[in-house]
């Protein structure tokens, strides 16, 4: 008995001594570890790990994938976020499996071609759209689009888009900005045949310089491209377009939705003229849909 006491002395002095050597990076790094494996061994089988998803949310995710089958998972991320549902995008893929399985878009009888136009930076880039329908000359929409906010602006619908014209409307964006145009510095155009001198001239009364686009560089009009591409499979490519009265009704209406609910991926989630809501409890509140361009487009919004 004296021995074994004898022993375990002289083992615990010779432990502090060389304890009392070390720095203490080593002693905190020693207790950590200690922690650690008293926290591991104490957690309990099948609970570790992140939460599981509650129903509500699995079920409303399920529906909004069921209602929108050409919505991929990131557009009904976005949807969640802008109705203040907070979940990551990997939850959204993981709870409808054949989610990444859908279609992208529906197909229809229109066809949408774009022409040279303008993109935009720091604010509003142009663009031209060329519409097609059967028997029926091209009408050009000229729609501006702002690289920062993203908020897209519909000038005017022509079948002949002169030089003139394009000018004319040059002019009614400067008197729709107001006081924002001190704010655009920059206009990338095309070198299309539609964009006059006069039409830089009146971009540069207002102090907008504006900057030519390369030949073959489809990245400089990279925001203007992603809204006709989305403009073309969400809302042309899935109803016929009778007059010119008509196109310009559906653009006002898609120009709605997609300033103040699409939600935007550079936005986090944010239109661009309605910030994200803050976080909710889904159990007190329903979600009802609500319809625009004669059921071609869902919104989503919060009742009580």
């Amino acid at each position: 008995m004296c021995l074994r006491f004898v022993f375990l002395l002289i083992t615990q002095v010779i432990t502090g001594l060389r304890l009392s050597r070390r720095e203490d990076a080593w002693k905190t790094a020693e207790i950590l570890i200690i922690v650690r494996r008293r926290q591991a061994a104490r957690s309990k089988r099948g609970r570790s790990g992140r939460p599981a998803t509650r129903r509500n949310i699995k079920a409303l995710i399920l529906r909004l994938a069921r209602e929108n089958p050409e919505w991929g998972y990131r557009r009904i991320h976005g949807e969640l976020a802008g109705l203040g549902v907070t979940v990551a995008a990997s939850t959204v893929l993981g709870d409808p499996q054949d989610l990444r399985h859908r279609p992208r878009a529906a197909t229809g009888r229109a066809h949408l071609v774009t022409v040279p136009a303008l993109s935009g930076r720091g604010d509003p880039g142009l663009r031209l759209l060329q519409r097609r329908p059967a028997r029926r000359h091209p009408a050009c929409v000229l729609t501006v689009i702002g690289h920062a906010a993203r908020r897209i602006r519909i000038l005017g619908v022509t079948l002949f888009p002169t030089g003139e014209w394009t000018s004319q409307q040059a002019r009614n964006l400067i008197m729709d900005l107001g006081g924002q145009a001190q704010r655009v510095k920059f206009m990338n155009r095309d070198r299309g045949s539609n964009f006059t001198a006069a039409f830089d001239a009146v971009l540069a009364d207002a102090g907008i310089r504006t900057v030519l686009c390369n030949v073959a560089t489809p990245r400089m009009t990279a925001i203007a491209e992603r809204w006709i591409g989305g403009c073309r499979r969400e809302l042309l490519d899935r109803t016929p377009v009778w007059n010119q009265a008509h196109l310009r009704r559906i653009l006002r209406e898609y120009e709605t939705h997609h300033n103040q609910h699409r939600p935007h991926r550079s936005l986090h989630g944010a239109a661009p003229l309605k910030p994200l809501p803050e976080p909710f409890d889904l159990d007190q509140y329903r979600v009802r849909r609500q319809t625009r361009v004669g059921g071609l487009i869902n919104e989503y919004r919060l009742v009580a």
